[in-house]
């Protein structure tokens, strides 16, 4: 509390101190002093004690000092001379400012007796700052039509100092069309401001640099400077304008979508938007509208699609430029397109034939025409066919074409033509154009059948079913349609004896061939006869072929034996001495077959004896042998049972009873057998004779038989007869088969028929024929005829 009541008690003694002092300085004479700025410190002011008439040493007995608002110490007092003192430098500017005048109060405090001075300092201003533009560069925007006299203020220059020190006028730098006047505000600055005295032209002159001066008043004057940046503003008084006024460009027809055809350019000597230009096409037709486009911004014609030489050759496109003022620019650009080989040839057909009749001399087959699309080498073309075809192209005028045969044409030999009509331009590259075209050849009937074979050779087995299909004989026509039609018949025989309507008879449609009897190898082996075949043409054409039908054997004759003769009335009885060696010849079994070939391969064999191996029968050619040495023991009286086998399929067999009388020589006396006991002996010994002639007989017809078939060979070689008779077979001959007699007496190609008369006593030999075998087929199933 305490505190509080001391520092109460010192506010009131400063407050009533102050006003006391006023009230004291009321009643005081005012005194100004003055000094200039930037005086030195301890520059002489004034001498106080000489101003308020004290005398020497009265200051510092009263306590003289100087006291100043807000305790500054912008003086000091000697108080011993009296001088008041500056303490420092003072700037105007900084103490004042704009002010003026710039006065610094201040009192002169006496202390003993208490009395106050009031008095002020002024400070006088000196020219000590240069007139500043606060904006050293200054940018005006003048409208180009602005009319001579308009004004435009500046921005002032600012200069610290005052009164004539401060800025007094400005000037502009030399030019053609400003001033500058220098205006005083009410506040008493002044400020610059620009005249036009001349119109101005932006196309002319777009900007101007002037360099503003500012002046003060002192002395010597300072001075200031700022640049102007004048910038005319642009009014849209210049129409755009084409750099130039006629475009010329070629284009390739096959330019694609997008391509850029050309970049026209206008310039408007305006600026800003008054220079914008937008470019547009000027009354484009509809087919202009749909090939270009403009780049409105940058002038860019490209194509809107594909150019086509052969329609349009050029087109004539005027463009406009355009401000945003409405004036515009025109100019037009002459689009030429260049022709490109992009058009194949074509053909077109006038007249065609589509079938031509063969045989026929040069005959015309088509008149047709080509075409280009294309200009100049593109359009140029040429035709051409293969030239492996019986065809020939003629011209007949420009660009026409006639196609016509080469020859007479023949249908078969081909009936049909592919012709490809080639056109090619001269272009670069080259195209080509294929026109196909296909004749046909007309059937004429020239041509006959023609049978397969010349000659058929067809086998039937013997013994066949009637209607049995036993061949077929084909014959083609190369003609066509009803011309090669066929129709099959039987021609006459050559032999008007041959019943061939009754043995055989053919399909008219397809050559099939039947047997109509049953044939017998026996009684007709072979036999020919011809077929004919017609077709359907116009006159009709025919032709034919030789069909030999053979007939083969079949296994339906058993063999039959000739010796020893069954059938006699008396049996035939061989002797053998009993001296007879190992392999005597006791007799030979001789028999035949009626058929032919393997049905007619024999073979023998022992069946029974009364001593069995005593005798043997050679299989091959029927010869009786004897086995062994006879002995005593041996029965007089020998029965062999000899089985005759042939080789067909099933075998067919024949058996003959041999009686053989074992003699100690032959003066024995004959032993008649039993059952004929009652007969005389003198008989059998003209038997005997009967035989040995007969033998001797057999075999000079053996020997005639030969020469005579060696000359029916070399007479008739290389052919059968038609009149039964077969070709000889050739190859080797089976070694356990024999026809009749293999060795010995009888030849392996003849057969023989022995007859022997009995009750008489004499017997013979009677030649029949010659026969050859054939051995060259054999069918193994029965009725079963090759194809043909």
């Amino acid at each position: 509390m305490e505190a509080s009541r001391k520092l109460v008690c010192k506010q009131r003694q400063v407050f009533f101190f102050f006003l006391f002092l006023h009230l004291a300085l009321a009643g005081f004479e005012f005194r100004r002093y003055s000094v200039e700025e930037e005086a030195e410190g301890s520059s002489f002011v004034t001498n106080l004690a000489k101003d308020l008439g004290l005398g020497q040493g009265e200051l510092f007995r009263r306590g003289a000092r100087v006291i100043s608002k807000g305790n500054k110490l912008y003086l000091q007092l000697d108080q011993e001379s009296g001088d008041l003192l500056l303490n420092k430098k003072l700037d105007r500017e900084e103490l004042c400012g704009q002010t003026e005048p710039c006065a610094l109060r201040f009192q002169v405090l006496l202390e003993n007796p208490l009395e106050f001075f009031q008095a002020e300092l002024q400070v006088i201003d000196i020219n000590d700052h240069t007139p500043v533009f606060m904006d050293g560069d200054m940018l005006l925007k003048i409208s180009e039509n602005s009319l001579p006299g308009t004004t435009f203020p500046l921005k002032n220059a600012q200069d610290m100092d005052v009164g004539q020190n401060n800025v007094e006028n400005y000037i502009i730098s030399p030019n053609s069309y400003f001033r500058v006047l220098t205006r005083k505000r009410s506040d008493g600055r002044k400020y610059p401001e620009l005249v036009l005295d001349k119109v101005l032209d932006r196309e002319e002159e777009a900007e101007l640099r002037l360099t503003l001066t500012a002046q003060d008043g002192g002395s010597p004057p300072r001075s200031g400077t700022a640049h102007v940046y004048i910038e005319v503003v642009d009014i849209n008084d210049n129409a755009p304008e084409f750099e130039q006024p006629f475009y010329r460009v070629k284009i390739p027809e096959d330019s694609p979508k997008g391509f850029l055809v050309v970049k026209v350019s206008a310039t408007d000597v305006d600026i800003g938007v008054n220079g914008e230009i937008s470019y547009s096409f000027s009354q484009a037709s509809e087919d202009i509208s749909k090939t270009f486009e403009i780049n409105a911004m940058t002038g860019e014609i490209r194509l809107k699609k594909q150019l086509d030489f052969e329609k349009t050759q050029s087109y004539e496109v005027s463009i406009e430029a355009s401000d945003p003022g409405s004036l515009s620019g025109k100019c037009t650009v002459l689009v030429q397109v260049v022709d490109v080989n992009d058009n194949a040839p074509e053909v077109t057909m006038s007249a065609f034939t589509g079938q031509i009749p063969e045989n026929l001399p040069e005959t015309v087959v088509a008149v047709f025409s080509v075409s280009d699309l294309d200009s100049e080498e593109n359009g140029k073309v040429s035709c051409s066919i293969q030239y492996d075809l019986p065809f020939l192209l003629k011209s007949s005028m420009e660009n026409f074409y006639t196609l016509v045969t080469e020859r007479p044409l023949d249908r078969e030999t081909r009936a049909e033509y592919n012709i490809t009509i080639t056109v090619t331009d001269l272009g670069a590259p080259r195209l080509k154009t294929e026109h196909n075209i296909t004749v046909l050849v007309a059937d004429v009937n020239d041509n006959a059948p023609a049978f397969t074979q010349t000659s058929y050779t067809l086998w039937v087995r013997e013994n066949n079913s009637p209607a049995l299909h036993i061949g077929s004989v084909s014959a083609t026509d190369t003609d066509a349609g009803a011309n090669a039609q066929v129709t099959y018949s039987l021609l006459p025989p050559p032999d008007p004896l041959l019943p061939l309507a009754s043995l055989v008879s053919i399909n008219p449609d397809n050559g099939h061939l039947f047997a109509l009897t049953s044939l017998d190898y026996e009684a007709l082996r072979a036999f020919e006869f011809h077929v004919g075949a017609t077709d359907r043409g116009s006159p009709a054409l025919s032709s034919q072929a030789l069909v030999r039908l053979l007939v083969a054997d079949a296994n339906d004759n058993a063999p039959f034996v000739l010796y020893p003769l069954q059938n006699a009335s008396a049996p035939c009885t061989e002797l053998v001495p009993r001296a007879a060696e190992p392999g005597y010849l006791v007799t030979k079994v001789v028999a035949v077959d009626g058929d032919a070939g393997q049905n007619a391969w024999l073979s023998y064999q022992l069946l029974k004896a009364t001593e069995p191996g005593l005798f043997g029968v050679w299989a091959h050619n029927g010869e009786v042998r004897t086995a062994r040495l006879l002995s005593e023991r041996d029965a007089p009286k020998q029965r062999l049972v000899v089985l005759v086998k042939d080789n067909g399929e099933p075998p067919l067999s024949a058996s003959v009873t041999l009686h053989v009388l074992l003699v100690d020589g032959f003066s024995q006396p004959y032993l008649p057998p039993p059952e004929a006991e009652a007969a005389a002996a003198a008989p059998a010994d003209p038997l005997t004779v009967y035989l040995v002639v007969a033998l001797a007989s057999v075999s000079s017809l053996f020997l005639f038989s030969v020469l005579v078939f060696v000359a029916v060979r070399l007479c008739r070689r290389g052919g059968a007869g038609s009149a039964g008779r077969c070709p000889v077979p050739e190859g080797h001959f089976p070694g356990h088969l024999v026809d009749v007699s293999g060795t010995g007496t009888l030849s392996q190609s003849y057969q023989y028929e022995v007859c022997l008369t009995g009750g008489t006593g004499t017997g013979e030999f009677k030649f029949l024929k010659p026969v050859v075998p054939n051995f060259q087929s054999h069918f193994p199933g029965p009725e079963m005829n090759p194809q043909f």
